[in-house]
């Protein structure tokens, strides 16, 4: 591999997937505050709020993942629309 091709901070993170509680580790330059320790190896971790364990495209469950209430503003907001267009 060529020299200086990689920024000097690229290490191996841990990942977490919050939704699930699943982890990987994979290499980043992201900075973080926080770590884990893994198998004796402590890593910098990142807390994901989904990731391809949890997503129902990858997992083929439909499961509804809703931190922000968006689906419930979403439902009240078409049915405000619904009961007008009926008037």
């Amino acid at each position: 591999m060529k020299k200086g091709l990689h920024p000097e901070n690229y290490r191996p993170v841990a990942f977490k997937d919050m939704s699930n509680g699943d982890t990987f580790i994979s290499r980043s330059t992201i900075n973080t505050r926080e770590t884990v320790e893994i198998d004796g190896v402590t890593y910098p971790i990142v807390k994901l709020e989904i990731s391809s364990s949890s997503h129902p495209f990858y997992t083929g469950k439909q499961k509804l993942v809703d931190s922000a209430g968006r689906v419930d503003k979403f439902m009240s907001r078409y049915q405000k629309h619904m009961e007008n267009k009926k008037k």
